[in-house]
């Protein structure tokens, strides 16, 4: 293979429990012989240090090897923005194009992957002080009752949001309360040019789709009972000890995460102290990994809403036979065509 005068980089995208570790690394090694395939994260979620089990983090079986980039780069007590996505993946693009390999984007924030194809807004940056205000405001009243005040100051995307969508209620009256300007307005406007395009041309978004829902499902049951049985439960009491993080964290936000800090908070509530899971009531254990489950599940429905509307993308159902060979054979001849 001869140089290329820019980057080769493919983007994998996909629900949650799609799949999308394993393509990407059986991609990476059916080239690596011939040019070294390097994988950054595109996962909100793969950032926080100590949070392994909870967020399916490749292990490090899986990653020998194989480069992979924006793991762990985070403790759990900070923010990561999509802004900072975008710009430390250009970066990492760059770098790995300079070493002589491909990059290949893979994970399912979709809001990264907006971000880094469509270009960034003005929006304002997250505010530590506002957001704050904000979640003292909700201990009081409830976020019900912020959801309602977002709908007097941004009825459009109030319309939208769940009353109980904590994280995006706050993010729209921290938007409000910074910049006077409503969500809806910064989405409405015109995008800055596709900072990825622009550095890759040759780039194309794959995704990794399911024909039929229940099979995700199935796929998405199974993994958080594996997730359970490798300990999960452990990691989030070594979370917890330290003292400094509560569930109102991005970090303690994600799927899984806040179902079993939720589990925990009911324990202490009752004074049960919490060491293994014979100390949960069953009945407790039981109603978390159903959260847990049904948390997931919309969570991936969010993800295949967003996809879709993403005309760019090659989609590949993953429930299909031979979607494995299906996946190396579209990015194979992706990035021959590059050349």
């Amino acid at each position: 293979m001869h140089a290329v005068d820019t980057p080769l980089c493919l983007g994998l995208a996909g629900p949650t429990a799609s799949g999308k570790t394993g393509a990407a690394i059986a991609l990476a090694q059916q080239l690596g012989a011939v040019r070294p395939v390097e994988i950054i994260s595109v996962d909100s979620a793969l950032i926080y240090r100590g949070m392994d089990i909870g967020s399916a983090k490749p292990s490090l079986q899986e990653q020998a090897g194989i480069a992979h980039h924006l793991l762990d780069i985070r403790d759990p007590l900070d923010a990561y923005s999509a802004a900072e996505f975008v710009h430390d993946a250009l970066a990492l693009v760059a770098q790995i194009h300079a070493r002589g390999g491909i990059s290949l984007l893979v994970g399912g924030t979709m809001l990264y992957f907006k971000a880094l194809m469509d270009g960034m807004d003005d929006m304002p940056a997250a505010d530590p002080a506002v957001r704050a205000q904000l979640d003292a405001e909700a201990a009081v009243h409830g976020w019900p009752h912020m959801h309602g005040l977002l709908a007097q100051v941004d009825p459009v995307t109030a319309q939208r949001l769940a009353p109980g969508d904590s994280q995006r209620v706050q993010r729209a009256l921290e938007v409000w309360r910074l910049s006077g300007q409503p969500l809806s307005y910064f989405h409405a406007q015109p995008k800055r040019p596709s900072p990825l395009l622009q550095l890759a041309p040759g780039f194309q978004l794959f995704s990794l789709e399911p024909s039929d829902r229940a099979w995700l499902h199935a796929r998405i049951a199974l993994r958080y009972d594996q997730m359970l049985a490798q300990g999960f439960l452990a990691e989030v009491l070594q979370l917890r000890a330290r003292g400094d993080l509560d569930r109102n964290l991005p970090s303690m936000r994600c799927v899984g995460y806040r179902q079993m800090w939720e589990m925990l908070d009911s324990c202490a509530q009752q004074g049960i102290a919490v060491q293994t899971e014979s100390d949960v009531p069953p009945a407790l254990w039981a109603e978390m990994r159903d959260k847990g489950i049904a948390a997931t599940r919309q969570l991936a429905k969010r993800q295949i809403t967003w996809l879709r509307s993403m005309p760019a993308r090659q989609a590949i159902a993953c429930d299909a036979p031979g979607a494995l060979d299906q996946w190396l054979q579209a990015a194979g001849a992706r990035l021959a065509a590059a050349h």
